[in-house]
């Protein structure tokens, strides 16, 4: 038996390694939590027990999971892609539920030694198997830069409708569990009462909440903002649970309210790590109900439930897709990106096995089969191309075709400019081209997007500029110059190193938000990298000097310096708390500091020249002596009360103060 604190310290220090492992891995921290459940939990090495109360904190998890989908509910988003979502997703969350009710009876007739399960029992399997997994998924589609492909845009509509379905399915199920003989009117119930609660937090949230959040905002507290967000999170959960309803369908109704105000984004950042941790928890919980001896010995039963559900969601939403429209190349790879089981999944079999609705045999079976079906989706979706490729021979020569597509529009083209992304930055380059009567040829992986503006006159073509294919065929060993027009620096290193490899002189210009990849895509070969966040400054600047009266010969030659030096002297400058960092940004971007030197301060009396700071990678940018800025040179001795403005990375900086004081 473990206290508080030692059970505390035992799944921190658990997960900690655990997700270390698999991120080193390469595979998602949330398959890392459920070995640390297996590994620490009653059936592995006995270190925790699966106790209600680690059962109820986990939950909280998945309350603060459908607060966050809640959030992504969008009515302008859903309304757009209403046919795909509503259409090709209910398809798919439907087919997959009663398939698996028809095969969960065959199986039971069949293997009645093994399998004992009911028309409920089998339904709530359903569910749980047509869920997919978006962690995993939309992360591996961001990092190929195929979400916004043909394929991808049918995967996240399928994802979106999954997430929707948790909710009344996390209705339904608890009433499954209830007298069948009362079924329907357990149902109407249920769904009357979700209805009412819907629309009473609905429409007297929305009126509610936007003002609420602006006397809370307006009082300034970090800490009292957070206060108010878990307030709304957990109340609208704790109402929703005593109408005899899910706390996760509160969480989400809850989710939905913010996302109609102006604080959504700022929520969304505060709420993610309470969620992240908790979802940890929850994930560790689900892998402590594993019991591995047991799987071992029905390993034939586990491969047997591994591949099933894998064949079949891949048959059916392969189908669908082909179904709905889709070229068979596209609905091959939706099905393989989303044959895996999902989070939901163990959410809704986690519920059905606390309310007894399948045998505890029938539940380790099928998690263990979840997991490893989890386990081996990034090396589906990895080569999902090299699967295709290999049983759909006319999808080589459907891509073939639209590579001769875009060299037959870029053959008579010389000294053109090819733009990578067509979104408003491309368009905007695009038409000052135009104007010019400069020749160019765009790149973008947006269908809807190609299809109006070729409708429209434009040039651009339907491709990925990171593969050296695309490339080739938009001509680029004729080209004058390449433009990045996208804020994505891992895909357009990827575009610069295949560039380099190919036209190893062209001019590449890269688009990025700010200085933090500056010297990185420079090094990756870029000609120029056009930071937004500080050519805005430098616009800003430029106006504002104008009006004051400054002549515009000055301004022009002002802002051309700044350029040339690489926007030297504008990128290190004074942080503050409210500065939006990322990861390692803090420590590696440029920033200024000041020390102001005390009486006994060791460098008092010294010459900057000995003081060795570039060795630290800083540099002094000025020096303050009273109300008088002193000009820097090697030779300036330092006083006690000067002002030493230090120039470099936080973590140098910081070495740097210690040697000066």
């Amino acid at each position: 038996m473990h206290s508080a604190l030692e059970l505390t310290l035992l799944l921190l220090g658990t997960a900690v390694f655990g997700v270390v492992a698999f991120r080193m891995l390469h595979l998602p921290p949330m398959l890392g939590y459920l070995a640390v459940g297996v590994l620490i939990g009653p059936y592995g090495l006995g270190l925790a027990e699966d106790n209600a109360s680690l059962r109820t904190l986990a939950e909280f998890g998945v309350v603060f999971l459908m607060f966050s989908i809640g959030l992504e509910f969008s009515l302008p988003k859903l309304s757009s892609m209403r046919r795909t979502v509503f259409g090709l997703g209910m398809a798919q969350v439907l087919c997959t539920i009663v398939i698996t009710m028809l095969l969960a009876c065959a199986s039971a007739y069949l293997l009645p030694q093994y399998i004992h399960i009911s028309w409920q029992a089998s339904l709530a399997l359903g569910g749980a198997l047509a869920m997919s997994s978006t962690a995993i998924v939309s992360k591996l589609l961001s990092e190929r830069l195929e979400l916004e492909s043909q394929h991808g845009r049918q995967i996240i509509s399928i994802l979106l409708f999954q997430d929707l379905a948790v909710v009344p399915l996390m209705i339904l199920i608890p009433a499954l569990a209830k007298n069948p003989e009362n079924l329907f009117s357990t149902l109407m119930w249920a769904g009357a009462k979700a209805i009412i609660m819907l629309l009473l937090l609905l429409f007297i949230g929305h009126k509610l909440m936007r003002s609420w959040f602006d006397v809370v905002v307006k009082r300034r507290s970090q800490e009292l903002f957070m206060l108010n967000l878990l307030l709304i999170t957990l109340g609208a959960a704790w109402i929703t649970e005593r109408a005899g309803l899910s706390m996760a369908l509160g969480a989400f109704i809850a989710g939905m309210l913010i996302s109609e105000t102006e604080y959504k984004s700022q929520v969304e950042e505060d709420i993610k790590s309470f969620r992240d941790v908790l979802l940890g928890l929850f994930f560790i919980t689900i892998g402590m109900l594993l019991n591995v001896q047991l799987v071992i010995q029905h390993w034939w039963l586990v491969l047997l439930l591994l591949a099933g559900p894998i064949l079949l969601k891949f048959c059916v939403i392969a189908a669908l897709a082909r179904f709905f429209g889709a070229s068979s190349g596209v609905s091959m790879r939706t099905g393989l990106a989303l044959a895996q089981a999902g989070e939901f999944g163990f959410v809704l079999l986690n519920q059905a096995g606390g309310l007894q609705l399948m045998s505890p045999l029938l539940m380790q079976l099928i998690l263990a089969s979840m997991v490893l079906s989890m386990l081996v989706a990034p090396f589906m979706i990895t080569h999902a191309d090299a699967i295709v490729m290999k049983f759909l021979a006319n999808d080589w020569m459907t891509q073939s075709l639209a590579l001769t597509q875009i060299a037959s529009q870029t053959m008579a083209k010389q000294q053109h400019v090819i733009i990578a992304g067509f979104g408003r930055s491309g368009q905007s380059l695009a038409k000052l081209l135009d104007d010019e009567k400069i020749a160019y040829h765009a790149l973008d992986l947006d269908p809807e997007r190609v299809q109006e503006a070729r409708t429209a006159g434009a040039s651009v073509s339907y491709g990925d500029a990171a593969r050296r294919e695309a490339l080739v065929a938009a001509g680029i060993h004729r080209a004058a110059v390449l433009v990045v027009t996208y804020a994505n620096t891992p895909s357009a290193l990827k575009v610069l190193s295949l560039c380099r490899e190919l036209v190893p002189d062209l001019p590449v210009i890269v688009r990025s938000m700010d200085d933090t990849d500056l010297d990185q895509l420079e090094a990756a070969g870029a000609t120029e990298v056009v930071p937004e966040t500080l050519e805005g400054s430098l616009m800003l600047a430029s106006h504002a000097l104008v009006m004051l009266g400054v002549p515009l010969r000055r301004v022009v030659h002002r802002v051309q310096a700044a350029r040339d030096e690489r926007y030297a002297s504008l990128r290190a400058y004074f942080h503050g708390a409210s500065d939006d960092v990322t990861e390692d940004a803090e420590y590696i971007c440029p920033r200024l500091h000041s020390v102001t030197l005390a009486d006994g301060a060791r460098v008092v009396g010294k010459a900057l020249s000995t003081l060795d700071l570039d060795a630290l990678k800083v540099e002094v940018a000025t020096v303050r002596r009273g109300e008088m800025p002193l000009v820097v040179s090697p030779s300036m001795v330092l006083e006690s009360g000067d002002v030493v403005v230090l120039r470099g990375s936080a973590e140098a900086v910081a070495r740097a103060e210690g040697q000066l004081c």
